[in-house]
């Protein structure tokens, strides 16, 4: 199916606007953007739309309808995405559809486990916003984030899967012989197993200005929002990996991309670092901290960094700045639940639980297998779990690997 051709009509001091493209972007929907602002003929044509209203946003769709300050469930709904599940008990939920998730409900699913995914975003998580997968084994001209997100949907929907959108998992909890689950929108949705692979978030600085510029010039994926910066100048906080990764695939459409690396050296591997070091685009800087974002007509126009080295402070002309600077798990619907997190909020499992399981309620007769939590029945996958490698490749594995273990585990019920 061809993707709708969508244009949003908005205006960067606008948080209605912001939440419209911050919701198109999670869920991998291409859009052009028009800030009525900077645009006095589009703004009569918003006017015209809203009988001489200036509403925004206002979001136009290929066949000619339009929504008018849209909630998420109106957007959801607009653009045919699966909002309703077909039941409400299943033998097994996943809550999140990235590679762990998807791999491991089709797995379960080809052992007749009838499945349910939950996904608050887009299906795909974080390897969906990725521009190019060059280490996933089987492509060896690598694949684009979305198409490997796109053939995993669709081999997990051939098995049989029910896959759910648009829905953000509040609580689990235990429910006689079953798991709970429940959601922000009201729903409760219960299983014999819960696999855990929400996987986990982009940290913020925490700095001044940051919240204030979301969506208008401070950005975290690269590849939903580096299009809007053709020809212009940005920056791009961290010195690990996905940092130097997305900076490389904004001089796609950058003029000059400045790495801002607090450290006193990145800490990409390797290869990325050289081909980072010897682009003619792209500027690093060492020793750097930022310590506020500044900007003027609700838009991002500079940073305020420090230099470490030298004590001094300057000021950054940039047009936006993208910030990867570590991940937080998303873990937590987690609190109350009996499931153990480590100090850093990710899923303990297995070997990793307290003296392996010994002592914690419910495994009386046995230990817990390898990806199962502190919480008999209820698994964990992915970036989400303690000791991951945060590889798209491993994050595929370890699904299969807590499929095959969801398997034994429903044989002793």
């Amino acid at each position: 199916m061809a993707e709708p051709e969508i244009t949003v009509y908005g205006a960067h001091s606008c948080p209605a606007c912001r939440n419209s493209k911050m919701f198109l972007g999670e869920h991998q929907i291409p859009y052009r953007w028009v800030n009525i602002d900077e645009d006095a003929e589009a703004e009569r044509s918003v006017m015209e739309m809203n009988n001489g209203r200036r509403s925004i946003p206002t979001i136009v769709f290929d066949d000619g309808s339009f929504l008018v300050q849209p909630t998420a469930a109106e957007l959801a709904a607009k653009l045919g995405l699966k909002t309703e599940a077909s039941r409400s008990q299943y033998d097994l939920i996943v809550i999140g559809g990235g590679p762990a998730g998807l791999t491991a409900a089709l797995y379960a699913a080809r052992e007749a486990i009838e499945t349910l995914v939950i996904e608050r975003a887009a299906f795909g998580g974080q390897a969906a916003g990725t521009e190019r997968l060059d280490n996933m084994p089987g492509f060896p001209e690598g694949v684009t984030g979305h198409e490997l997100s796109q053939r995993l949907r669709r081999q997990a929907e051939r098995f049989g899967v029910e896959l759910l959108q648009v829905h953000q998992v509040t609580r689990i909890s235990r429910r006689g012989d079953l798991h709970a689950v429940n959601t922000e929108r009201g729903g409760q949705y219960t299983a014999c197993s819960l696999l855990i692979a929400t996987g986990s978030h982009y940290k913020r600085l925490g700095v001044p200005g940051e919240t204030d510029y979301l969506g208008a010039g401070v950005h975290f994926c690269a590849t939903c929002d580096g299009p809007f910066y053709k020809g212009k100048r940005v920056a791009v906080i961290g010195g690990g990996n996905s940092a130097t990764e997305e900076s490389l695939f904004l001089t796609k459409f950058a003029d000059h991309v400045t790495i801002l690396v607090r450290g006193k050296e990145l800490r990409a591997t390797r290869v990325i670092q050289e081909e980072v070091l010897n682009h003619p685009k792209i500027e690093i800087r060492l020793q750097t901290r930022v310590e506020a974002f500044l900007g003027s007509s609700a838009r991002l126009t500079h940073l305020k960094v420090l230099d470490a080295r030298t004590g001094q402070e300057e000021i950054l002309q940039v047009d936006g700045v993208f910030v990867f600077i570590g991940l937080i798990p998303n873990t937590r619907f987690l609190e109350g639940s009996g499931v153990l997190l480590d100090p850093w909020g990710f899923v303990l499992t297995g070997y990793d639980l307290p003296q392996q399981g010994r002592n914690i309620v419910g495994y009386k007769t046995r230990a817990p297998y390898m990806l199962e939590t502190s919480a008999p029945g209820v698994f964990a996958a992915g970036d989400v779990r303690m000791s991951s490698t945060k590889q798209v490749v491993s994050a595929a594995g370890e699904g299969a690997a807590a499929a095959l273990a969801i398997r034994e585990y429903l044989k002793r019920l």
